[in-house]
């Protein structure tokens, strides 16, 4: 049982519910389980197209959606970093004295071999426990 949890949480995959119930379930009374998104800005090219204005309402869209996907789960605290996914992740957790990052994944495709997952990587780079949620 882990006493801070964090649940880094991507809001355009199913597996947030998943995630949150699991750390529920790994989290000692009255612990903390902090939903994280990591709100990666465009980058290169893209980004000479986009003003201020987008990437604020880009930010402002995430926070909302974040807020609805933990809503029904008590007491979660959602945070929003900017940055690169796992990299921010296990920055935030080595930062904040996170015990357990409770992360979903997909089945791995052939590219996932070679590149990895940011589940992967967070299981590779942090120094706490991962518990890792896999989707079907």
């Amino acid at each position: 049982m882990y006493d801070n949890i964090l649940v880094p949480m991507a809001l355009d995959h199913g597996v947030s519910g998943t995630t949150l119930k699991a750390a529920a379930t790994l989290c000692n009374p009255g612990g903390r389980i902090t939903a994280l998104h990591v709100y990666e800005a465009p980058q290169g090219s893209v980004n000479a197209y986009l003003d201020e204005k987008a990437v604020r309402e880009g930010l402002e869209n995430a926070r909302q959606r974040l807020a609805k996907k933990t809503a029904d789960y008590g007491d979660v605290d959602a945070q929003i970093v900017k940055g690169r996914s796992y990299r921010a992740i296990v920055e935030y957790a080595e930062k904040h004295g996170i015990d357990c990052i409770v992360v979903g994944s997909h089945k791995p495709g052939l590219s996932d071999f070679f590149l990895g997952t940011t589940a992967a990587r967070v299981v590779r780079h942090a120094s706490c426990a991962v518990h890792v949620c896999r989707t079907a």
